[in-house]
């Protein structure tokens, strides 16, 4: 049953009208069983001074483009209401018209845009409502003999508004149908959801929940968990393997879902995921359509259902199943679009936002993280719709034609322009050994700054943790993600990029940044030291590029490796005979790998840095003190050593080489591959030749 969260004592600490209605909003929108991301609308209507200090009726309605949980006083729209409220008297209004008008009705003009649900708050004679999508109403809504079911529950207290897309005519039904029946307590809006009201915010707030957990009482009574979806099919496989099977599997996917735009992804493999996936129902069930029209801007009407039974030693026979299936879907998504679209329509891309896999679970795509995590978390709710619905009878979704309509109406589209323009590395995934080093983390911080997505991976556990953190409280969640990696240990190398596919879908974009550093007259070099050097700067370098090689192969997406040299990598310097000489292997790694790359869009490349001390630990190492003592001073004064020996007399910072790796990884340098690029300040005896 779902919960009440109004808490008396911080509500009256919160000023009336406004704060109430966001604290009232973010209540509603936290528990997504009661509304969906994005999705709903609640109001207040309060009395407000004008510019010229008089009293003016106002309704405050969520704005256009905001989710309930996180909305703040900013993503409310504030309207007059003498200027609303004479609408009611019109026959017809078009979205266009309305939009327009309402914008002239606007008490600031920095407000967001009103939403096309508007006139449903103004029209009812209320002081709060709320409109919401609760998985126990829209069960109700969505099952083909939800209007009886509706009286067993709620007797003469409902109004029952048949299915319209929401704009004016769908307003104006909703606040007759309200003034028609005075015992009316809630609407119930026909595979739409749900509308209460109340004289304070409290009494709105808890009538939502109070009608929520009429339906959903009454529809747990009447599940049947071992015949949920026409009863279990298969069983799912253990944890383990559904990760692993599904690791495996999405770089392809990514490349197959990722046509004239890279898509993300994400995993999930939860027990109402797994159950749906399970029935016997299923592949008929989930073709239904949309549980709710909110979902199919993100969900598509449909998601791709692979028929698979669940066999851990037939991944070669999933693989194909997928490949038939995404390809199938993208004709279907087509053919959908020619029959229903409307002159000037762009048709989406055609791959699916939701793939549903027996015993594995269910994998989402998106313009990045968040976005494939919506598709999944509307998913969810679509689950448990169809999961109430068909306990109660059929489940019913809208005719394809107004599926279409609303997955391309204008005033949809008009939510996701909102969103800012893509930057160079929205959609992209980037791998950075090292990462909670100078270099690593300031990389990876560059990159993010353009719309990458990260994944850390760092021997130091807890310092790429931090980094990620950091990013992540400045950028968004999950845009870093950090792993452990000791890159001389292939099993965790490999573990890495599966955890990075199932986080994200895969990897795009490889920074080779591992290090370590010694120092020794070549006679006094040991074998330990010369293995050590050649194991993580050799060897690393290789088994971490060729797990990217792989997955990049895979994705079939193209790609770009950088690899961090040295100025050593050309240089023979004095006293690091194995340092040098394992730079210079990563530095001739990368050509040999940018010449079998590059049929593949693969493009791989070097910076050659010098002497980055800042957030290095190599040089707060004994490094320091061994390259003092090569130069015959002070560890103190080997920046400013550093600094003078260079022809620009500048010295080097971390942030010098993420601009570098910007720029490699980027489209600007698309042409570019087998490259060394210095970025030293100007070493003359480390030029390039």
């Amino acid at each position: 049953m779902v919960q009440s969260l109004w808490d008396a004592q911080k509500a009256s600490g919160i000023q009336e009208g406004l704060g109430q209605l966001v604290y009232r909003s973010n209540l509603l929108g936290t528990d997504r069983r009661v509304c969906n991301w994005g999705g709903g609308n609640t109001s207040s209507k309060t009395v407000i001074q004008d510019f010229r200090g008089r009293d003016i009726e106002v309704m405050y309605v969520k704005g256009s483009g905001s989710d309930l949980a996180t909305m703040k006083e900013g993503n409310f729209t504030g309207l007059r209401m003498e200027d609303v409220r004479p609408l009611y008297e019109l026959d017809e209004m078009s979205d266009e018209d309305m939009v327009a008008y309402l914008a002239n009705c606007m008490v600031d003009p920095k407000h967001p845009r009103a939403s096309i649900e508007t006139l449903l708050h103004a029209f009812l004679p209320f002081k709060h409502v709320d409109h919401t999508h609760p998985d126990a109403i829209i069960s109700l809504c969505c099952a083909d003999n939800g209007q009886e079911i509706a009286r067993e529950i709620f007797g003469d207290s409902f109004v029952w508004v048949p299915y319209i897309r929401p704009g004016f005519t769908l307003s104006k039904m909703i606040a007759q149908g309200v003034r028609n029946n005075p015992q009316a307590e809630l609407v119930l809006m026909e595979k739409h959801g749900l509308v209460t009201w109340g004289d304070t915010a409290e009494e709105s707030y808890a009538k939502t929940i109070e009608m929520i957990n009429k339906a959903e009482a009454y529809i747990e009574a009447r599940v049947n968990e071992e015949q949920l979806f026409g009863g279990a099919k298969s069983k799912p496989l253990p944890a383990e393997e559904r990760s692993h099977i599904a690791a495996a599997l999405m770089p392809f996917i990514r490349g197959a879902v990722s046509d004239e735009k890279t898509m993300m992804l994400t995993f999930d493999d939860a027990d109402d995921v797994l159950q749906f996936v399970s029935g016997k129902d299923a592949p008929q069930l989930s073709q239904v359509g949309a549980a709710c029209p909110d979902h199919l801007v993100h969900t598509k009407v449909v998601p791709l259902f692979i028929d698979w039974t669940p066999d851990a030693s037939d991944v070669e026979g999933l693989r194909k199943l997928l490949v038939e299936g995404i390809a199938a879907y993208k004709e279907q998504y087509k053919a959908y679009f020619e029959r229903n679209k409307h002159e000037g329509d762009v048709m989406f891309e055609a791959a699916p936002r939701v793939i549903l896999i027996p015993g594995i679970g269910m994998i989402n795509t998106g313009k990045n993280w968040s976005n494939s995590k919506v598709s999944g978390a509307l998913y969810h709710r679509a689950i448990a719709v169809m999961r109430g619905a068909t306990a109660l009878g059929n489940f019913v979704s809208l005719s394809e034609n107004e599926s279409y309509n609303v997955e391309y109406w204008p005033l949809e589209l008009y939510k996701l322009s909102l969103a800012p323009a893509e930057a160079e590395f929205s959609r992209k995934v980037a791998l950075i050994t090292g990462g909670a080093g100078g270099i690593g983390s300031e990389t990876a911080r560059r990159l993010v700054e353009e719309g990458a997505h990260v994944v850390l991976a760092d021997l130091n556990l807890e310092g790429a943790q931090k980094v990620a953190d950091e990013i992540n409280a400045q950028f968004g969640e999950h845009r870093a993600l950090a792993v452990r990696m000791d890159v001389t240990n292939e099993e965790q190398v490999t573990a890495a990029y599966a955890e990075a596919a199932l986080h994200y879908g895969g990897v795009d974009i490889l920074v080779n940044n591992a290090g370590l550093a010694t120092s020794s007259p070549f006679d006094e070099t040991s074998l330990k030291e010369w293995n050590l050097n050649m194991n993580v700067l050799g060897t690393g370098y290789f088994l971490v590029a060729r797990e990217a090689f792989k997955t990049m192969k895979e994705q079939a997406l193209g790609g770009s490796m950088i690899f961090i040299g040295s100025k050593n990598s050309v240089f023979a310097g004095k006293n690091v005979t194995a340092y040098s000489s394992a730079k210079a292997l990563e530095a001739h790694l990368a050509r040999c790998i940018a010449a079998e790359g590059g049929e593949l869009g693969i493009r791989v490349n070097t910076i050659l840095p010098d002497a980055i001390l800042q957030g290095s630990a190599i040089w707060n190492s004994n490094w320091r003190n061994e390259r003092a003592a090569a130069y015959g001073i002070e560890p103190d004064q080997l920046e400013e050593h550093y600094r003078k020996r260079t022809t620009l007399l500048v010295n080097i910072y971390p942030r010098d080489i993420a601009e570098g790796v910007a720029f490699f990884a980027s489209s600007k340098a698309a042409k570019t591959t087998g490259c060394m690029m210095t970025i030293d300040g100007g070493v003359p005896a480390a030029f390039t030749r």
